[in-house]
């Protein structure tokens, strides 16, 4: 009673009650009671497997047949604080692994050293170390021929390397640390083979500019110098198609990418600087672009090739968020319209058209709809978004007709992701390998009727992931379960009667990769953006040097690169909106200033300059008047002319207008293409206008009047001074005292004729007319009349 007194009073569960009872009773038994704390040692083991670990860095063959020796190499570290002591790796060989499933719970937990299962592979294939010093590095390598491995049925094998040694705190032989793998073991041909298809997607992220330079040559200009980078031996892409071109598999390659290269290796190009300016590409580098296109030719033929729309446009961004957005799908269908020209012309090979590949194959109603609306009849989808229902007890091939003529062509979930990650680390990439085969050779052992299976990998596998990748296939190919087969092949294959066809909701769609997607504001900008190209496309008469590069920049702006980088897409996007911004206001009006208008009419001179290296036309200049009762241009409110400039030239148009009335009138001049529409901005002037009365015509007409009955006076008086000077004896008179009276020359009378000559054209101070006997020569002797004119 008592002690169920106690027991009721402690928390602890029923075990631990009787064990520690257990522990009292056995006090003065030292050595039981030492038995009794020995289980108390499994957390020490699986904290020592922290301290020491294993890393397999290669295993070869990685599906070994008959005959062959198992070679396993790698590297023990003691990562602890104290020394190792008859340090040994060896192999444990666990029991074939049943399901998928199962594959992946050991890869889970593949350096737990608690749970371990198998036998140990005899001491012979040991590699021993006398001592493991802390920190210290050892590099390993066992060799094993198969049989000895005591393999049995065909199947997968759970593979351990192990580290087996002492340490100061724990005086005897066990396992501080293991490292699981996989060993598919097929050793002779399966009788019914998995025809496998593997995508080896050939896409970068966006790197060109809608600039292409000043002048008569195009010269492309790019973000900046990374792709030649990933093109440069070592780099991304050049591993990419070092790798792939030994291998069955089906090239999907995104067209941008390839005019990219191809702009980079055909001539000059530039790169942008932070400051908006741009410096030219190395010979280098446009060295590199010739070199790996050359290279991607020769790996390409004879392979089926598949061409995203260009820029690869992301699909579910558009289907979320897109569509409700004027003109939207109309670029999804340029972009899959110009795919198949590009990869033509650069590849020299034709591509297929026909499929549409979502990220990550995840698919909804919306997304379906908007993959098949360019023309695409089947869609790359995955696994895990077209989830299977039917309770199959096996993994249906990948065809699945989903109505409407479409095909969705599923990928195995399982073996598509077996490559993501950080794969830079030898044992890492190393597992990843044999998983995959794992996982296809079970795969191929849940029934013997033959299926067809596609492996669609991450978009941009890196440089260590492409190695992988590539080992894998290596194996996959040689090995004995599977058979190599074309995307198109496995598309058209017999779909499973049971396999799920049913779409999910777009409230299935993760999450994860909604938050990435492009936002609603991004395609209406890019609205905004072929809003502005249009109406600038009509007045140009080479069209093509404008429309296509934004044409492209436009695909680029929608492309699955800016997943994740959304402050990069909306940067791009507004360098795209300023460029063709600028562009447009190199063909603008020159503005004015007041005009004054003096009469009932005159011209008015608008000038249109044209910076751009070609010719524009196809504009109308509108000339309008904001008060058309005081000033009228053309006899109406407004007068249009037809434009056309040749390129780095101005012209000025010339408008005839009446006035009606005095006053200041708003004229605003304005451009319009043929269509009707606005281009560039207004120029609004003033036009002052003064209008000629009656009165004052009456005043300006008697003032030339007195002005010519003037003249007719001093020309009357001059001719009777001439008479009266020949009468008199002639010019000799002259000589007479200038005081004598009646004379000619008298003071009096030559004050006179000095004040009728300042009334005339010659004024004070000037000299005096000529002799009465040239006078007749002169065609106006007075003088007067042309400056009045003037």
């Amino acid at each position: 009673m008592a002690e169920a007194a106690d027991f009721q009073g402690t928390s602890a569960s029923p075990a631990r009650w009787w064990l520690r009872r257990a522990g009292a009773l056995l006090t003065g038994a030292p050595l039981l009671a030492g038995l009794l704390q020995l289980p108390a040692a499994a957390p020490a083991q699986a904290a020592s497997s922290d301290a020491v670990s294993v890393s397999v860095d290669s295993l070869s063959p990685s599906a070994p047949t008959d005959g062959d020796t198992l070679t396993v190499s790698g590297t023990v570290t003691n990562n602890g604080k104290r020394t190792v002591t008859q340090a040994h790796v060896g192999l444990q060989v666990g029991s074939p692994l049943t399901s998928r499933s199962a594959i992946d719970s050991v890869a889970r937990h593949s350096d737990e050293v608690q749970g371990a299962s198998g036998s140990q592979v005899g001491d012979k294939y040991e590699e021993k170390f006398a001592k493991l010093a802390p920190g210290v590095a050892e590099h390993f390598t066992l060799s094993v021929p198969v049989d000895k491995l005591d393999l049995g049925a065909d199947g997968v094998y759970e593979l351990g390397v192990t580290l087996s040694g002492q340490t100061s705190a724990r005086s005897w032989d066990q396992v501080l640390s293991i490292r699981r793998t996989f060993l598919p073991w097929q050793p002779s041909d399966a009788d019914t083979k998995t025809k496998t298809t593997f995508l080896w997607p050939l896409l970068s992220t966006v790197h060109m500019t809608a600039k292409t330079g000043a002048g008569d040559l195009q010269t492309p200009e790019f973000l900046d110098d990374d792709l030649a980078e990933e093109l440069a031996p070592g780099g991304r892409l050049a591993q990419m198609v070092e790798l792939g071109k030994d291998l069955d598999v089906t090239w999907v390659i995104d067209p941008d990418l390839l005019a990219s290269v191809d702009a980079m290796a055909v001539g000059n190009y530039r790169i942008q600087a932070a400051d908006g300016t741009s410096t030219p590409g190395s010979r280098e580098n446009q060295a590199v672009a010739k070199q790996w296109l050359a290279g991607l030719q020769k790996a390409v033929a004879g392979k089926e090739v598949v061409a995203l729309p260009f820029a690869d446009p992301d699909l579910a961004s558009l289907a979320h968020n897109g569509t409700s957005v004027t003109g939207s799908l109309s670029h999804l269908k340029d972009a899959t319209d110009v795919a198949a020209t590009t990869v033509k012309t650069v590849l020299h090979v034709t591509p297929s058209t026909d499929f549409a590949w979502p990220v990550n194959g995840a698919v909804d109603r919306s997304i379906m709809k908007v993959a098949t609306s360019a023309g695409a009849d089947r869609v790359i989808a995955r696994s895990d978004s077209l989830q299977e229902t039917g309770g199959l007890p096996y993994t249906p091939s990948a065809a699945r007709p989903v109505g409407g003529g479409t095909t969705a062509v599923v990928a195995d979930a399982r073996l598509s992701t077996a490559f993501q990650g950080d794969l830079t680390k030898a044992g890492t990439a190393t597992l990843a390998v044999q998983r995959f085969l794992a996982q296809s050779l079970e795969l191929n052992e849940q029934t013997d009727k033959q299926r067809s299976l596609l492996v669609a990998p991450q978009r941009m596998p890196t440089a260590s992931q492409a190695q992988a990748m590539a080992a894998a296939l290596k194996a996959l190919q040689g090995g004995t379960w599977s058979q190599p087969q074309d995307l198109t092949a496995t598309s058209k294959d017999k779909p499973d009667p049971g396999a799920t066809t049913r779409i999910p909701s777009a409230s299935a769609y993760p999450s994860s990769l909604r938050r990435q997607q492009l936002p609603r504001t991004a395609y209406e900008q890019i609205a905004r953006t072929q809003d502005m190209l249009d109406s600038f496309r009509v007045i140009l008469t080479d069209q093509s040097r404008v429309v296509t590069p934004f044409g492209r920049a436009i695909n680029r702006e929608m492309s699955t690169s800016w997943r994740g980088r959304g402050g990069a897409a909306e940067g791009y996007r507004g360098g795209v909106e300023a460029w063709l911004d600028e562009l447009t206001d190199q063909v603008k009006l020159i503005d004015k200033s007041e005009t004054k208008l003096s009469g009932r009419s005159a011209t008015i001179p608008v000038t249109v300059q044209n910076n751009l290296v070609q010719p524009v036309g196809h504009l109308v200049l509108r000339l309008e008047s904001t008060m058309p009762t005081r000033l009228e241009i053309g006899g109406k409110a407004y007068s249009e002319q037809r434009v056309e400039i040749s390129g780095g030239h101005s012209q000025s148009v010339k408008f005839t207008t009446s006035a009606n009335a005095n006053g200041r009138v708003a004229v605003t001049a304005q451009l319009y293409t043929q269509d009707g529409r606005a281009y560039g901005d207004p120029v609004t002037f003033d036009v002052k206008v003064t209008e000629v009365t009656p009165t004052v015509m009456l005043v300006i007409g008697g003032g030339v009047l007195l002005l010519v009955l003037a003249g007719f006076r001093m020309y009357t008086h001059r001719k009777r001074a001439a008479a009266r000077q020949a009468d008199e004896g002639g010019p000799g008179t002259a000589a007479e005292g200038p005081d004598e009276p009646g004379n000619p020359g008298a003071p009096g009378d030559r004050l006179t004729e000095e004040s009728d000559c300042a009334a005339g054209a010659d004024g004070p101070g000037q000299p005096s007319d000529p002799a009465p006997d040239t006078a007749p020569e002169s065609p106006d002797p007075s003088g007067t009349g042309e400056r009045v004119d003037r």
